[in-house]
């Protein structure tokens, strides 16, 4: 099992978040579209270092950019496409990609298993045509990946959130959008931000496991609906888990919450309790909350995990502490005695709270 779990998480996802050359399938001169929006977030936060090519057989230019009738015909090295195209479309272009030496494909299109029968159908053959060509794709119905470290927007996010050393993948991406707003306001900075979709190729056991083993990542965050594999990601899971915090939000958790996971992103939810007992079994903390994600978060972020489970808690008010061991005794923590000496130099200093200066 241990070279299985290797493998996994030496899946080599670095070229996806930090491409040379990307590649916007789809670009548009108009400013309302997607294809825009794509194509100016990749140069407003590319920092001259990601070289981007616009792809439009009907414009010339875009944003100052000389446009490309197609894939195959881009000039430079191209390590990322973000396919922004109708549906149908789709599997070509994948096929354009694989013959052009692209290996990874963001494809923010959506009309795929979200949309019944027929997507369902065409999303599986687009996984045939991707397996076939060699590219591994993110999506489709996706809002795309951000690298705020790196400068990569390649999304159509309306900003970028600051660098940081938290990791952030989810299912949804209108839900990615606004904890990336809120986050904005909490000054909360990512190192990763991926928005998967349908997942008909990479999926969160994939990113799990690429982040696991990531420098820049701190603590990894996971809004999920579902999960594709959970033997898969039970795996990847736990080891990543022995190597920093992974904080999961499950939705989809009722049975109407289920049936609208299904219809937004195809996704088959399953049972509250069959979750929670794979994420006890892997490690993963899930948060009832986005409240409470972000602050389990920020905490993981700024400080390491505690290495057992003794915890002491120093207070200046007795309310306070009952509340912290009950809480402490509740989750299985030990409360630690202190020995005289230490009771002796603690109160020694002073810690009451100094007179309010209004009164």
């Amino acid at each position: 099992m241990m070279s299985r779990m290797r493998e996994k998480s030496a899946l080599p996802l670095d070229l996806l978040f930090k491409p040379r050359g990307v590649a916007v399938v789809g670009a548009s001169r108009s400013p309302e579209k997607v294809g825009h929006a794509v194509v100016k977030n990749l140069l407003d936060g590319g920092r001259g270092r990601i070289k981007v090519y616009p792809v439009n057989p009907k414009a010339e230019e875009i944003l100052g950019l000389r446009c490309y009738p197609s894939v195959l015909e881009v000039e430079g090295e191209v390590d990322l496409a973000v396919v922004v195209v109708p549906a149908p479309a789709v599997p070509s272009v994948i096929e354009e990609c694989g013959e052009r030496g692209i290996r990874f494909a963001i494809v923010i299109s959506a009309g795929f298993k979200e949309a019944g029968p027929e997507g369902a159908e065409r999303e599986r053959q687009l996984k045939e045509v991707a397996k076939r060509a060699g590219v591994r794709i993110v999506g489709p119905n996706c809002l795309g990946i951000l690298t705020p470290t790196y400068g990569l927007n390649a999304s159509f996010a309306p900003f970028m959130p600051p660098p940081g050393n938290i990791a952030l993948i989810s299912q949804s991406g209108a839900l990615l959008d606004a904890l990336l707003d809120w986050s904005l306001n909490e000054r909360i900075g990512f190192s990763k931000v991926v928005s998967f979709g349908n997942r008909a190729d990479l999926d969160e056991s994939d990113f799990v496991a690429y982040l696991g083993d990531d420098e820049e990542t701190r603590v990894i965050l996971c809004y999920l609906e579902s999960i594709e594999d959970g033997r898969k990601f039970v795996e990847v899971a736990s080891e990543a888990a022995r190597k920093k915090p992974i904080l999961v939000i499950k939705a989809g958790v009722s049975e109407r919450g289920a049936r609208a996971a299904s219809s937004h992103t195809g996704s088959l939810a399953g049972s509250a309790a069959a979750y929670q007992a794979a994420f006890k079994q892997a490690g993963v903390i899930q948060a009832g909350s986005v409240e409470e994600l972000f602050s389990l978060a920020e905490a993981f972020s700024r400080q390491p995990p505690p290495k057992g489970r003794r915890i002491a808690v120093v207070t200046n008010a007795g309310g306070p502490g009952v509340l912290a061991t009950d809480a402490a005794e509740r989750e299985g923590l030990e409360m630690a005695q202190f020995e005289p000496e230490t009771i002796r130099r603690l109160g020694s200093r002073s810690h009451q709270r100094p007179p309010s200066p209004t009164r």
